[in-house]
């Protein structure tokens, strides 16, 4: 069992909801069973899942142990580009996706990080997950951080939760972009017919901030830099597509054509920067452009 102590920063938010904030991996599901047995008191006293949060309130939760899941080691190289007893930065290619989910069982980075890792992984809400703190989507590139155990899972989520764990991303967007840098400040959310996309949503959608700035200009493309200042599902490709300038090869949120020659958006997680949770130092990471991504830009440096 894994107890944690959390203080509510909003008032008026349910109970569920709440946990899933700010419990890394906590669905709102997975927090309303705690609820429903008792699982999360305030004062000694059990939190009735109908409750709603005041600002200040300490509330006491017990995780059950991990349980193991049915997931096979799988030996897929890894591009290991930091690795130390609590956690492991990996420059994760193109293609490969992070945890397994319908349609993809298994060849997954969890996979390896099982085979790498062995027993050495986080198991935050109750299963044995090898620490999977942030997601990047299967055709962006770039670095990722994984946990090796509860206690750095923990540390780098209240990172991303408070936006000190900063990550920086390369793109390639259709069009050129009339400033040099901006800011979109919208929030994301389900979209409302296509409930495998993301949209825009100003009215029930969760905080979106992205910070791009021109890295170079070509004719009909703008190659930027993207900074994220929270971590939405598909925040890049959602922000940029709603300036009307999509990420080049997306044919989710552009051109339903896809460009010859990538399997996806053009985009690559290029830096990464935390404090690690045991050393309390900043650890400031990078990878260099993959080749496909330095294809792109010759080819439309014309």
């Amino acid at each position: 069992m894994t107890a944690l102590t959390l203080t509510a920063d909003r008032a008026g938010e349910r109970m569920d909801a709440f946990l899933a904030r700010s419990v890394p991996d906590l669905t709102r599901s997975a927090a309303q069973k705690l609820l429903e047995r008792g699982a999360v008191t305030r004062d000694g006293a059990a939190v009735k899942k109908n409750e709603r949060t005041c600002v200040g309130d300490v509330l006491a939760v017990e995780l059950p142990d991990p349980q193991p899941v049915d997931l096979v080691p799988q030996n897929i190289p890894l591009d290991v580009v930091y690795e130390d007893a609590d956690l492991i930065v990996v420059n994760k290619p193109v293609g490969l996706v992070v945890h397994p989910a319908p349609g993809h069982p298994d060849g997954t980075l969890v996979n390896a990080l099982l085979y790498h890792c062995g027993d050495s992984l986080s198991g935050i809400n109750g299963e044995l997950r090898p620490g999977i703190v942030h997601r990047i989507d299967r055709d962006t590139s770039g670095l990722i951080v994984c946990a090796k155990n509860d206690r750095t899972h923990l540390g780098l989520a209240a990172q991303l939760q408070d936006h000190s764990l900063a990550r920086v991303y390369e793109a390639v967007t259709v069009g050129n972009l009339r400033e040099d840098a901006g800011t979109v400040d919208a929030p994301i959310g389900r979209h409302p017919v296509d409930r495998k996309k993301m949209a825009v949503d100003r009215q029930n959608g969760r905080s979106a901030v992205t910070h791009w700035s021109v890295i170079g200009r070509y004719p009909g493309y703008t190659h930027v830099e993207c900074r994220l200042e929270t971590g939405r599902t598909h925040q890049i490709r959602v922000h940029m597509a709603s300036l009307g300038h999509p990420l080049l090869g997306d044919v989710v949120y552009g051109s339903r054509k896809p460009w010859p020659g990538l399997a996806g958006q053009c985009l690559h997680a290029r830096k990464i920067r935390f404090i690690h949770p045991t050393t309390g130092q900043p650890v400031e990471l990078e990878c260099p452009l993959p080749d496909w991504f330095q294809n792109v830009l010759r080819q439309i440096d014309r």
